[in-house]
């Protein structure tokens, strides 16, 4: 979902004939079928800014259509679909199929809409909200007027014995049809105070950059504001007391409650908003912990004694006051790549020989079991550093009592992402966040560049209390011997309560399986059928949808792409 790009307007003339039946059609009949004309057609018009976007993409991906690859075609397709102007309407058009059912207004669960006017609102902008929340059989306070000057003679004209709800509202933001029966549905957990939504944007009448948002993530709060203006709040009346004189009032209201007790997220597109809060981008190294401790970092290796000591010369220079290196060496041949070993310094590296088949989770579980560190760093030795902070950065929030396994932002040698979190759900497995975006693009609300919670982070850079690791069993070498090891160990440690985050602070080379290679044989890809289809078997990966993204994101792309 980009910005607006220049696309040649296309007109379609439907001949008359064309909506003429022979015998007469009911209201609802007609209004069907100019719908399903509708749809056609916008559905025509996104394709074809899809194909002037980039059409050797788009060509690859009807191709594999074709072809019956309607996997890998739906994964390359999505994010070209998102990028036309007109995808958002198409899904805004699909959407008013469905119909809310509007409830009765309830007296004894009142919704007080308060709007500030005291920021030289212009009238039509008022005018246009309260017309919105009139439709929905809102209360309304205007601050600022005559009769409620301020905050507080506004608050001091609500009934607070009967608990009411606050919805927060800027002058010019409207509200969609549904929103009030929609917000008391979710009513019913008397220890609620704070309910979400989400919000596009508005520029006149017309709808754009929809932000289908996350569940309650509060490590994502912290970088930006993705609640208030697109939310109700139960406070209490001394809540308003010290936001008396502060024009931003209706944000630390929301933060404040949102500390208090976890928001609770309505995956719904409610709010039609003017603008939105800035994101703020950590523009300054992390804050290490005093006294860090010491860390095991654990790498798995086979030949490739050029990416290896690519990796280790990296770790060398790491800023770091004490580090443990365990080389796992899994049936190197190469004279060259067991010379190199042979001659790493007692002292600074501990080498252990692991012979077999490749299996991830038995070579880290081994070199954990002979770790002397309280943090555990799993690293790829197609790791390349380039920066010496990273250990320092991914070891301060690792030793968080609420966070889980920690992953770095990893790049291809390009400059694109290669890792920024991990989805699950995404090609009905887990897929990569934001894979292919440039760091410096906005991508999707600039989330690629926020720390925040996730369902799960790569292993290829990967730090971890041990405690926590041999907590809940270290990898599964049974059924995840290569691939998905790192998805499972994280949703376990979720379990658990130790959330995974991933630190975009921490950027590192990925050199994606080089020295492995892509499993293209048939017993690479009968394995990997296998560990895929225990994915499915253990966490659902093919039913549930994770609750950092969203079921109305495209379950087919990495990318954040509206689902069409």
């Amino acid at each position: 979902m980009m910005a607006d790009r220049w696309r040649p307007r296309i007109s379609f003339v439907i001949p008359a004939k064309a909506v003429i039946c022979q015998r007469p059609m009911r209201s609802n009949s007609i209004s069907r079928y100019l719908k399903s004309i509708a749809d056609f057609w916008l559905t025509a018009s996104v394709h074809f800014d899809a194909f002037l976007f980039e059409p050797r993409a788009y060509l690859t991906a009807t191709k594999w259509w074709i072809k019956r690859k309607r996997v890998r075609a739906r994964g390359q397709f999505a994010p070209l679909l998102s990028r036309s102007p007109r995808a958002y309407l198409l899904w805004t058009v699909r959407q008013e199929r469905v119909r809310r059912r509007h409830s009765p207004i309830d007296v004894d669960r009142p919704i007080i809409a308060l709007i500030d006017t005291r920021a030289n609102c212009a009238p039509k902008d008022i005018a246009a909200t309260l017309e919105s929340l009139a439709s929905e059989g809102l209360s309304v306070l205007l601050i600022g007027t005559p009769e409620t000057p301020t905050l507080g003679a506004v608050t001091s004209q609500m009934d607070w014995g009967k608990r009411p709800w606050v919805l927060p509202i800027a002058a010019g933001d409207r509200i969609g049809p549904g929103t009030a029966s929609a917000y008391r549905a979710a009513m019913d957990d008397p220890v609620r105070r704070l309910i979400y939504a989400d919000d596009d944007l508005l520029t006149g009448r017309r709808r754009r950059k929809p932000y289908f948002k996350p569940d309650w993530n509060a490590e994502l709060f912290a970088y930006g504001d993705y609640i208030s203006g697109a939310c109700i709040i139960r406070p209490f009346r001394s809540d308003f007391e010290v936001l008396e004189d502060r024009p931003d009032w209706a944000e630390q209201l929301t933060a404040k409650i949102a500390v208090e007790t976890e928001p609770l997220h309505l995956p719904e597109m409610l709010h039609h908003r003017r603008s939105r809060p800035l994101i703020s981008v950590p523009a300054v190294p992390l804050n290490v912990a005093r006294d860090l401790p010491s860390v095991s970092i654990i790498v798995p290796t086979r030949n490739r004694v050029d990416l290896l000591r690519t990796c280790l010369d990296g770790v060398m220079a790491t800023h770091y006051p004490d580090i443990e290196v365990i080389v796992v060496d899994n049936d190197s041949d190469d004279p060259d790549t067991l010379a190199y070993l042979g001659q790493l310094e007692p002292a600074r590296y501990k080498v252990l020989r692991h012979a077999g088949a490749f299996n991830y989770s038995a070579i880290n579980n081994r070199a954990v079991e002979c770790a002397n560190s309280r943090l555990i760093c799993l690293l790829n030795n197609d790791i390349e550093v380039r920066e010496a902070g990273w250990l320092a950065t991914m070891a301060t929030q690792a030793l968080r009592p609420e966070v889980g396994a920690v992953g770095a932002r990893l790049l291809y040698p390009d400059g694109r992402i290669q890792h920024a979190g991990v989805v699950i759900g995404v090609g009905n497995a887990a897929g990569h966040a934001h894979r292919f975006l440039h760091p410096d693009e906005e991508g999707y609300f600039q989330r690629h560049s926020l720390p925040q919670f996730t369902a799960a982070v790569t292993a290829a850079c990967l730090v971890v209390e041990r405690e926590k690791f041999l907590a809940v069993g270290g990898l599964n070498e049974t059924d995840f011997a290569v691939a998905f090891n790192d998805v499972d160990l994280c949703l376990r440690l979720n379990q658990k309560g130790w959330q995974s985050l991933y630190e975009p602070r921490a950027t590192l080379i990925h050199h994606e399986s080089v020295s492995r290679g892509l499993d293209r044989d048939s017993v690479g890809s009968a394995r990997f059928s296998g560990e895929l289809a225990a994915l499915k078997r253990l966490w659902k990966t093919d039913e549930i949808y994770d609750p950092y993204h969203h079921p109305h994101l495209s379950r087919a792309s990495e990318q954040f792409a509206v689902a069409l």
